[in-house]
């Protein structure tokens, strides 16, 4: 998807919410036309500073994820025997929905930013490790015996094969991921907290009735989504050019 298609459907989209809100008529339902005026007044002040502090909670679960699920991933897809014995688990753990883990997290780690980080940070773990495991498991033996033959070890194998092997089911992981990881912080953020998005719109707005900041809050949320799906994509197009007419 690219930026003129994103716009076009934005357009579209504002222009329906206009007739609907001119068709209902109802406080609970305002045109875009006054959501976008609060939106771009509180954007550089009590917005804008809900907005980083959701962005940089989804950043960081994004970099905890990836780091420690790609490594994992990989080694369970190279070693077909330890993928034995935590297969298994993954498959036990992989369906459950992370958000049932919220009161635990919150009661181990508290209000702070460490429970939303590492609830997000969960959910996209078990993505990006699934994919990449199969991925790594999926690699032509003779292309790693060519190497092998070589003299690479394990850990040229590492980097050299399986990691940019895998660097195409890490992006699509995370795109996929993106719009599921927004969902679970905006739950995450109307919990034992003081700042995010989510406490902006329940809490601040839609508890307090204020529904013209609550749709510049949901408005701001949508855009972080987007905003992060658009740099996973450019990342793919960036690190796996030959992807480019698949896409």
């Amino acid at each position: 998807m690219k930026w003129r298609d994103a716009l076009a459907g934005m357009v579209a989209t504002l222009m329906i919410w206009e007739v609907i809100s001119f068709l209902l008529d109802r406080p609970v339902f305002p045109p875009p036309s006054q959501v976008l005026v609060v939106f771009f007044h509180q954007i550089g002040g009590q917005l804008g500073r809900h907005l980083l502090v959701s962005s940089g909670r989804v950043v960081a679960a994004i970099g905890v994820a990836v780091l420690t699920a790609v490594p994992a991933g990989m080694a369970l897809g190279q070693m077909p025997s330890l993928d034995r014995i935590f297969a298994p688990l993954i498959y036990i753990v992989y369906p459950i929905p992370k958000i049932v883990f919220l009161p635990v997290i919150l009661v181990l780690f508290g209000s702070g930013d460490a429970s939303k980080v590492l609830l997000v940070g969960l959910i996209l773990f078990f993505q990006v490790l699934v994919v990449v495991r199969d991925q790594a498991a999926r690699l032509r033996p003779e292309l790693i015996t060519s190497v092998r033959s070589m003299g690479a070890g394990r850990r040229a194998l590492f980097r050299y094969v399986y990691l940019p092997a895998c660097v195409p089911a890490v992006l699509t992981a995370l795109r996929v991921s993106v719009g599921t990881a927004i969902a679970v912080l905006f739950i995450a953020e109307t919990y034992a907290t003081n700042s995010g998005l989510g406490y902006y719109i329940i809490v601040e707005s839609w508890g307090a009735l204020r529904y013209v900041q609550m749709y510049a809050g949901v408005l701001a949320m949508s855009l972080l989504g987007l905003a992060l799906y658009f740099v996973v994509d450019g990342l793919d197009r960036r690190l796996c050019p030959w992807r480019e007419g698949v896409l």
